[in-house]
C-alpha cells in the first residue's frame, strides 16, 4: 500500500482522509502548525496525531509515494519546497478524491449554500436503505463516524467546494470531480480573496456545469436567477429544477403527495434541501415516500442549524452561515420558524471576505430579522490570517442593525448572552469558525 505525507493534516476533511488512508492500509503521517479539536482528539486516537506541532522537511522522506497538500499551508512550505525538489507527486485532495473514484457513479452538491446539509441528507438516507457508498462531506453527521469513505463503493457523494484546491492548485474543488448527477443550490458571492468581483465567481459554476459528465443529470434550484441563468448555457445534459417542500402548517412535518411526513429539522431553507436531496435519491432508485420516511429522523450536520437547546423557554442554535447570503437567509428563517420569539444573533467574522474592510459593507441588514445583534471578532483569528484590526464603528456602520454589539474578547461574549435581561430571547449563532473554542454547552 502507498506511502502518504499530508501538509495541513489538521483540517476538517484533511484529517478524515488521513484517517480513511490509514484504514485502507496506506502508511500515513502528517504535519501542521495549529491542529484543534476535534482533529486533535481524532488523530490521536488513530495514532496520528504529528509528536510536533509545525512543518517537519525530514518527514519529506525518498520512498513517500504522494503528498496531499492542503489549503492551510502555503506556498513557501518548507515540507512542500522539499517535495517538489524531489519528484514526489502532490495532489490536491479533490484531485486525489476523484483519482480513487474514476470508476464510480459521482454525485456532487454544488452552490454557494446549502451543500453541507444537502450532502448530509443523502447519506443519511443512503445509510438508513443499506446502500453502499463512498462520500466526502464537510461536517460530522450523526451516524458515521468520519467525513471521508473511499472503498470498492459503486457510488461516491462528494460535497462540492467552489475554493481553491490547494496553494499549488488554483481550480475550484468542483472543477476535479466531473460529476454524473449535481445539484447546483444558489449562487451569492462569496471568497472574494479569491474570486474579486462576482464575475470571477459566477465563472466558477458556469465552467463547472460544462465539465459534468454528458448525458449526466443536473438538479437545480428553480427559485435562483443566477442558476436558471447558467443552467439556460448547458447542453448534453439532462437538467431537473426543485422548489421547497411544503410545510404542514405551524408543525415540524411536510405535506407531500397527499400524506404527512414529520421532519427533524427547522428553517424553510431546509424544505428546498430535501426537495433536492429527495430529487438525487430518486435518480438512485429511492421514491419520495421512502426518502421522506427516511430522512424523518435527519436532525441536520454540525454546525448546520445544529441543535444546542431546544425548550419551551429558549432555543439555541448553530450554524455554518459566513456569507453574506447565508447570513441573511440564516437568521431570517430561524426567526419566521419561531414565529413571534425574540431573536439575538451573533455571528462570528471570520472568514478572509468577512474580515475585508471592503467586503463588509455587504453585510448591510443581513440581521435585521433579529431583534438584537452582536458580531463577534478574534484577535487571534485576525492575526493568524493576517489582517488589519476592524474598528467597531466600522462594523456597526456596515451592519446597519439598530440594536448591535461588538465583541473582541469570547468571556466579554458569553458575558453579554448570559445577561438576564435576554433571557427570553432564541440565540442563534453563525460563524465558520469557533469563536475562540467557545464551548457551546456553557450557554
Amino acid at each position: 500500500m502507498p506511502k502518504v505525507h499530508i501538509i495541513a493534516v489538521g483540517g476538517a476533511v484533511m484529517h478524515n482522509l488521513a484517517i480513511d488512508l490509514a484504514g485502507l492500509g496506506c502508511e500515513v503521517t502528517g504535519s501542521d502548525d495549529e491542529i484543534y479539536e476535534p482533529a486533535l482528539s481524532r488523530l490521536k486516537a488513530h495514532g496520528l496525531l504529528p509528536q510536533q506541532i509545525g512543518w517537519h522537511p525530514e518527514k519529506i522522506s525518498d520512498d513517500l509515494d504522494y503528498v496531499i497538500l492542503g489549503m492551510h499551508a502555503k506556498k513557501d512550505n518548507p515540507e512542500l519546497i522539499l517535495a517538489l525538489s524531489k519528484g514526489i507527486p502532490v495532489y490536491s485532495y479533490p484531485e486525489l478524491i476523484y483519482n480513487l473514484s474514476k470508476d464510480k457513479k459521482r454525485i456532487v452538491i454544488a452552490g454557494s449554500h446549502g451543500k453541507t446539509t444537502i450532502t448530509s441528507m443523502i447519506l443519511h438516507v443512503l445509510k438508513k436503505n443499506i446502500l453502499d457508498f463512498d462520500y466526502v462531506v464537510g461536517a460530522q453527521i450523526e451516524g458515521f463516524d468520519k467525513m471521508v469513505k473511499i472503498s470498492d463503493a459503486h457510488i461516491i457523494v462528494l460535497e462540492g467546494d467552489e475554493y481553491l484546491s490547494s496553494p499549488l492548485d488554483p481550480r475550484p474543488k468542483i472543477h476535479h470531480y466531473h460529476p454524473h448527477i449535481s445539484v447546483l443550490t444558489g449562487i451569492a458571492w462569496d471568497h472574494i480573496n479569491v474570486f474579486p468581483t462576482y464575475v470571477d465567481y459566477l465563472k466558477a459554476f458556469s465552467d463547472y456545469l460544462h465539465l459534468i459528465e454528458k448525458n449526466g443529470s443536473l438538479i437545480y434550484n428553480q427559485n435562483d436567477g443566477e442558476v436558471v441563468s447558467l443552467v439556460k448555457q448547458t447542453k448534453d445534459i439532462v437538467t431537473i429544477p426543485y422548489d421547497g417542500l411544503t410545510r404542514d402548517d405551524g408543525k415540524s412535518a411536510v405535506l407531500y403527495d397527499g400524506k404527512t411526513y414529520p421532519i427533524s429539522v427547522i428553517g424553510n431553507h431546509n424544505l428546498s434541501n430535501l426537495a433536492a436531496a429527495m430529487q438525487v435519491c430518486k435518480l438512485v432508485g429511492i421514491s419520495e415516500d421512502v426518502f421522506l420516511t427516511s430522512v424523518s429522523d435527519f436532525k441536520g450536520a454540525a454546525k448546520r442549524l445544529q441543535q444546542i437547546k431546544n425548550t419551551e423557554q429558549k432555543a439555541i442554535y448553530l450554524d455554518f452561515a459566513h456569507a453574506p447570503s447565508k447570513v441573511l437567509a440564516t437568521t431570517q428563517a430561524f426567526k419566521s420558524w419561531f414565529g413571534n420569539k425574540k431573536l439575538c444573533a451573533v455571528f462570528e467574522l471570520h472568514t478572509f471576505s468577512s474580515l475585508d474592510e471592503k467586503f463588509l459593507p455587504q453585510y448591510k441588514s443581513t440581521l435585521h430579522a433579529a431583534e438584537k445583534a452582536i458580531v463577534f471578532v478574534s484577535k487571534h483569528t485576525l492575526l493568524m490570517k493576517n489582517k488589519p484590526f476592524l474598528d467597531e464603528e466600522m462594523i456597526k456602520n456596515a451592519f446597519q442593525h439598530p440594536n448591535i454589539f461588538v465583541f473582541y474578547e469570547k468571556d466579554n461574549l458569553v458575558a453579554e448572552l448570559k445577561n438576564p435581561q435576554f433571557e427570553d430571547y432564541n440565540v442563534l449563532l453563525m460563524t465558520s469558525g469557533t469563536f475562540d473554542q467557545l464551548d457551546y454547552q456553557t450557554l
